[in-house]
């Protein structure tokens, strides 16, 4: 039993929960509705990159195969460029970001400088609008908690009213990112505080709201995704979708060991400089994107396209290993994006294969294969962050249905059992483990 004197010292360095509750309740609107603003800018900003990049890539083609080595060189430019603003500007910003809040959350790094928001807005822009496999949504939660921060700062608050204004901002972020509020707050207390704490859940509610009411405005409020399966089988066809759960708990090991992979190859190539190393990946991007085109970029029109039933099984193999390969390429680049928009990918094709399989394999029961892509989804993902509720809401909202709720537990249950007593650790876990690795080695190097 801890001494009084231990106890004292405690309180001292944890204010009370209830401290300064109010003034909190009225700065987090104001917090939501600049990450809101920001993150949506930065969505329509992708979406132009995006739709510019297929332009120009469309007119080089028309000049035949000399088109090739302009399309290789401007995307190696700009990637390299994002690369470069990272490593000179805010080194804070590569990679998915969502790792540094956590260890930022849990005091284990202090808070990056203001720049970092507009470093990762830049780079973001840069690097997935040239075809990267990287998500918008870690850069939205960063750049939210950035600048959830930079409020907290301006109002003068202590550092315990300050994290909790972060967390209401990457939870902001999280929700502009997918138009999904109820995910963004249930993703924060499930992973980045890791418990329910009722003054943090306070903030966020009311930041989430506000930045998602801003957002929506920008965006409209149409979810993400369309689905058009409404028969979701019988009491045998959910036993099913355990075997789809399965199958996801070793897909997501794959990928977790993937990304790292690319990761570990990185820190091995590290005397080559940053730059050059992105550069030539995003070379290699722009050589596929020329050949594969629908293979590149975040992969939302895969997804749509898996939930809707529209890929063929024999390729169903090829986007995986691509995508996976890409995906851990991509991440290593050292420049800003995500893995959540990849993993959903990967999951929705996933899923639609197995799908494909289970219809020819047991015909007697109601397998609907465009059932199994959602499915998948919250299935592949709750096996790589190890985040139940926060994919079953995330999907949820993002394809607006609420019917495949008994499948996905079922699902989740088992894609999350398989990599737990493989002893497999959740992918966030071991990204900020190598975050505070590689803060340690640029502290040491002086």
């Amino acid at each position: 039993m801890p001494e009084p004197e231990a106890i004292v010292e405690h309180h001292d360095m944890e204010p009370p929960r209830r401290r300064h509750l109010l003034f909190l309740a009225c700065l987090a609107p104001l917090v939501g509705i600049a990450s809101g603003l920001i993150c949506a800018l930065f969505r329509i900003a992708l979406e132009a990159a995006v739709h510019l990049r297929e332009a120009s890539v469309a007119k080089a083609q028309l000049l035949g195969i000399a088109g090739l080595p302009v399309v290789m060189a401007v995307t190696a430019a700009l990637v390299a460029a994002s690369a470069w603003l990272v490593r000179r500007f805010s080194p804070h910003a590569s990679g998915s970001g969502i790792p540094h809040i956590e260890a930022v959350i849990e005091g284990e790094l202090p808070p990056a400088p203001a720049s970092l928001a507009f470093v990762k807005f830049a780079g973001g822009v840069l690097s997935i609008g040239s075809g990267l496999a990287l998500g918008r949504e870690g850069p939205s939660v960063q750049m939210g908690a950035s600048v959830a921060h930079t409020v907290g700062r301006l109002f003068r608050r202590d550092w315990a009213d300050c994290r909790v204004l972060m967390a209401a901002g990457a939870a902001s972020g999280l929700a502009t990112a997918f138009n999904a509020p109820i995910a963004g707050a249930v993703f924060v207390l499930e992973e980045l505080v890791r418990r329910f704490e009722p003054r943090i859940a306070i903030v966020i509610l009311a930041a989430t709201a506000s930045a998602v009411s801003v957002a929506r405005v920008l965006l409209g409020d149409e979810p993400d995704f369309h689905i058009e399966v409404r028969d979701y089988g019988d009491p045998l066809t959910h036993l099913l979708y355990g075997v789809l759960g399965i199958v996801a708990g070793f897909a997501a090991i794959a990928h977790n060991r993937i990304l790292l992979a690319g990761l570990a190859l990185a820190s091995r190539l590290s005397f080559i400089r940053v730059e050059i190393r992105a550069g030539a990946i995003g070379a290699a991007v722009g050589l596929l994107g020329w050949y594969l085109p629908g293979m590149i970029g975040g992969g939302d029109r895969i997804t749509q396209a898996a939930l809707l039933g529209q890929q063929a099984l024999m390729v169903i193999p090829l986007i995986l290993v691509l995508r996976m390969a890409l995906g851990s390429v991509s991440y290593a680049s050292g420049t800003p994006g995500g893995i959540f928009a990849p993993m959903l990918v990967l999951g929705a094709v996933l899923g639609l294969g197995v799908g494909i399989v289970l219809k020819g394999a047991v015909p007697f029961a109601n397998v609907q294969p465009a059932a199994f892509a959602v499915v998948g989804m919250a299935a592949f993902f709750v096996g790589v962050a190890r985040a139940p509720v926060t994919g079953i809401v995330l999907v949820t909202e993002m394809t607006a249905s609420v019917e495949l709720l008994v499948p996905m537990l079922g699902a989740c249950f088992a894609s999350m059992l398989v990599p737990t007593l493989l002893r497999e650790p959740p992918i966030y876990d071991s990204l900020r483990a190598a975050t505070l690795r590689r803060e340690a080695e640029r502290l040491s190097r002086g």
